[in-house]
């Protein structure tokens, strides 16, 4: 792909806009990026930043996003919940591939559709998983050990404190509004549970439990599919963290429990938790670089037109090292295996 046009990254001057735009240029300092917010001030604070980056404001209202007709991207982040969908069709316009992280598993359906009606306009990455898909790839990194798997449980804890700006708690609250319910994979089938089924508890690296839930997210669907466990379960939970317990800045950490048999046959099950003592930001950050370096083709084949996820791009192990690079440690949870 012609790398001297700009990814477009929606919601740019955010948290996980920003904290993308950082990676990408330090991973590619040629790569050129254009920070896209309501508010230009904040995208051109960004842009400065990162040098060799432009600045413009969007709308998220029109069909054209507000953007001058004679410029032309490479690439359409959506760092934001776009409502309108109006960045997933601008971009099938223009023939660009799109990633976006705000759907979650309950609104990804127009995604879906847009997909399958425009098969052949360009590839769509959805990560609207949790941290954009690192949970899942560090699982599916883990998984490596086993022949075979039976039993995919995920914890993960998040800072009340680290839920985000004003887009972020906005996500937080329209996924919750959705449904009470959540979805597992149960003896091979795919069920909604509601409570006390739903119920759960997450435990932490330092003992601490927190009260969570069983939720609706792509992840559940995509590690069982990945890995072909008959039982897979992602838990959330929100309250204080084990970096605040310290003392020190929220910290997000996610349980990776794993249950099966081993190259031998053996039974053979890991706990790991997935710790990063600076919370989401960096995490969804790395995912959401991954995925864009990913659709550029500045690693890997070119990505076909069609409907993609994080794990059918992107390569665990290679996650992982990029996960390390910027503070993610894995953490053996005592007995875990």
């Amino acid at each position: 792909m012609e790398q001297s046009k700009s990814v477009l990254i929606l919601g740019g001057s955010g948290q996980a806009g920003a904290g993308t735009a950082e990676l990408l240029r330090r991973w590619h300092p040629a790569l050129p990026l254009t920070i896209a917010g309501r508010d230009i001030g904040r995208a051109q604070q960004v842009a400065d930043k990162l040098g060799a980056a432009t600045a413009v404001t969007i709308d998220l209202r029109r069909s054209d996003l507000g953007l001058a007709a004679d410029h032309s991207y490479s690439a359409v982040v959506a760092a934001l919940w776009d409502d309108h969908l109006h960045g997933l069709r601008y971009a099938q316009h223009h023939g660009l591939p799109y990633l976006s992280i705000s759907s979650g598993l309950t609104d990804i359906a127009p995604e879906v559709i847009v997909g399958a009606q425009q098969s052949g306009a360009a590839p769509i990455l959805l990560a609207s998983h949790f941290c954009a898909g690192t949970a899942v790839l560090a699982t599916l990194h883990l998984a490596r050990e086993f022949d075979r798997i039976d039993t995919v449980r995920i914890g993960a804890s998040l800072d009340e404190l680290d839920a985000g700006g004003p887009a972020g708690l906005a996500d937080l609250e329209r996924l919750s509004t959705a449904t009470s319910a959540g979805l597992i994979r149960r003896d091979g089938v795919f069920t909604w549970i509601a409570d006390p089924d739903a119920e759960a508890e997450v435990p932490s690296t330092d003992g601490t439990v927190l009260p969570g839930r069983s939720i609706p997210i792509l992840d559940v669907p995509s590690l069982a599919l990945a890995t072909g466990a008959p039982n897979v379960r992602f838990d959330f939970a929100v309250g204080e963290s084990a970096g605040r317990r310290r003392g020190e800045p929220a910290s997000i950490e996610t349980l990776i429990h794993l249950e099966g048999a081993g190259p031998a046959g053996a039974p053979l099950r890991t706990t790991h938790h997935l710790v990063h003592p600076a919370g989401q930001r960096p995490l969804t950050a790395v995912a959401i670089a991954l995925g864009t370096e990913r659709l550029l083709g500045l690693r890997g084949e070119p990505v076909p037109p069609g409907i993609h996820t994080p794990e059918s791009l992107l390569d665990p192990a290679y996650a992982v090292e990029r996960m390390v690079e910027v503070g993610t440690t894995f953490v053996d949870a005592p007995g875990g295996s």
